[in-house]
């Protein structure tokens, strides 16, 4: 009698141990071997740095729906489809430049810079009206009889002062907000759009070498800020559309065919006799062309669905972003193996966990839905078009697990133990903080690091991954994130230089931290806002 007591005893023991085990044995599951190999994919030249839209982001795609599917997940989107699709449109300046009266053509970047988006395709032949500064106000006018509807207008910055120093406009030595300083330009190019300007030319203070260094900052900035937006929201930029063209006072002179002194002499003409010379110079023919180029993109979010038991209905989401930046322009492949290619791939080893414990009898209670967005390098648009589309109502999504950048170490940590920059765990739940602590204390002992979670780092990491459209939308959140390094956005972040141990142990944390918010027996609360 007493040894089959003893032996229910022990068995039971057994079994609670084992039960106790659980998490543990399916994280397990989760190895820096199989996080490299599938890395090695999903980073391999071949896939040429997958750009959104581009064939290296769709075989991405394609592997990691293949991979959901070995891991026992199942199509969500429509019932039956990986996929997630939407349209985007990318627009970019195609051919820019202005001719002068006599046919000499400047160019864009070179003799001068362009700010803000206007749309004229063809070479359109426009008058060029002098208007003074572009001003118009209760005590100076420089559009009082002057028509410039369908023309160009061209004006000085900034505003006029007299001889005694005082400004024109306020009549002291105060300027105004409105007309001097960064952004006046925008209110002179507003002005001169409502008076039905088809164009707008303002001569730069800068000196010349201080103007072709901004003319070259802002060919730079055109081709790594080329839009890419959603295809429903975006608005035709039409040819009412007024830029900012930016001109030195040689240029200014050219068009107008006048000499650089006479120039000079307007401007000084309008401080000495506290009256504009708008309309002093006779307009000029001249042609300006501002191409914009419109391609249409066609990507897709990548969706593999576990479904739960009692509490399916509750959905905790678990994310990393699959694009990257492409082919620099000097045809070198970019292949984001630390971003995101080590998030996407901690997704699926976590996913596969889940999978081989719901196979074993060991489903969760709440749904998990694994996906890699895309367009997070275009402006979160992956993760911003789910949540403005998404396959689970938001009410039931209990919180988004994002992996963006692990496996590698940035300078404060050098020489230091393992770590993780958490990130958002307490802004919408006190609970989820907590769980996530708990379980790294548990099972993976990572130094937790809450630098970034700071409402006052500069960097703003909080804003900058996809999670953020979830918390946006009062969806508890932790962003894992190891910072970034000398190799970010760079040819040279490759899958040599990432630290499969370290990441291995972040992937086992963010599993521990999902199988507790999966498995515990009240959804999160969300309690805090400190966003």
């Amino acid at each position: 009698m007493k040894r089959i007591l003893l032996t229910g005893l022990v068995a039971g023991l057994v079994g609670i141990v084992q039960a106790q085990d659980v998490p543990a044995r399916f994280a397990e599951t989760i190895t820096r071997t199989d996080l490299e190999k599938h890395l090695r994919i999903i980073a391999a030249d071949s896939l040429e740095g997958r750009d959104t839209g581009s064939p290296g982001q769709k075989k991405a795609a394609r592997y990691i729906a293949a991979q959901f599917a070995n891991s026992g997940l199942k199509p969500i989107v429509n019932g039956s489809s990986w996929f997630q699709p939407f349209e985007l449109v990318k627009r970019s300046w195609g051919e820019v430049y202005v001719k002068t009266s006599k046919g000499a053509r400047k160019n864009a970047n070179e003799d001068f810079y362009v700010y803000g988006l206007t749309s004229m395709p063809d070479e359109t032949p426009l008058d060029v009206v002098f208007a003074g500064y572009g001003i118009e106000s209760d005590t100076y006018s420089d559009y009082k009889n002057l028509d410039v509807s369908g023309k160009a207008v061209l004006v000085f910055a900034g505003e006029p002062k007299n001889g005694e120093g005082n400004y024109l406009v306020s009549g002291d030595t105060r300027s105004t907000n409105k007309w001097s300083g960064q952004p006046s330009w925008q209110n002179k190019q507003r002005l001169a759009r409502e008076k039905g300007a088809k164009a707008f030319f303002i001569v730069s203070e800068d000196t010349p070498d201080a103007f072709a260094i901004k003319a070259r900052q802002m060919a730079t900035y055109n081709r790594l800020m080329n839009r890419v937006e959603f295809k429903d929201r975006s608005k035709p930029e039409s040819a009412t559309n007024t830029a900012a063209v930016f001109i030195t006072p040689a240029l200014a002179a050219e068009l107008m065919k006048i000499k650089p002194a006479k120039l000079t002499q307007l401007r000084e003409k309008i401080s000495s006799s506290k009256a504009t010379t708008a309309g002093s110079v006779k307009p000029q023919n001249i042609a300006l062309k501002a191409a914009r180029n419109e391609e249409l993109i066609q990507t897709e979010n990548v969706l593999g669905f576990l479904e739960g038991t009692d509490k399916k209905d509750e959905v905790l989401i678990i994310t990393a972003h699959y694009d990257h930046i492409g082919i620099s322009a000097d045809g070198q492949i970019n292949n984001g193996a630390n971003d995101d290619g080590s998030g996407t791939v901690s997704v699926l080893e976590i996913a596969e966990a889940f999978g081989k414990a719901a196979s074993e009898g060991n489903r969760p209670r709440r749904s998990v839905l694994f996906m890699t967005v895309t367009g997070e390098e275009k402006g979160l648009l992956g993760s911003d078009y789910y949540t403005k589309n998404p396959v689970f109502p938001l009410e039931k999504t209990i919180a988004d697990l994002n992996i963006d950048m692990v496996g590698r170490t940035d300078k404060d940590h050098e020489g230091k133990g393992d770590y993780i920059y958490v990130i958002g765990s307490d802004k919408l739940s006190s609970e989820l903080h907590t769980i996530n602590e708990l379980a790294n204390q548990k099972y993976t002992q990572l130094d937790l690091d809450y630098t970034f979670n700071d409402p006052k780092d500069p960097n703003r990491f909080y804003y900058r991954s996809d999670h953020y459209n979830f918390a946006k939308n009062k969806i508890p959140v932790v962003f894992f994130f190891n910072g970034v390094h000398a190799d970010y956005h760079q040819p040279t972040d490759d899958v040599d230089k990432i630290q499969f141990d370290k990441a291995e142990k972040v992937a086992r944390l963010v599993f521990h931290t999902a199988w507790e918010l999966a498995n515990r027996e009240n959804r999160i609360a969300v309690d805090s806002n400190k966003q």
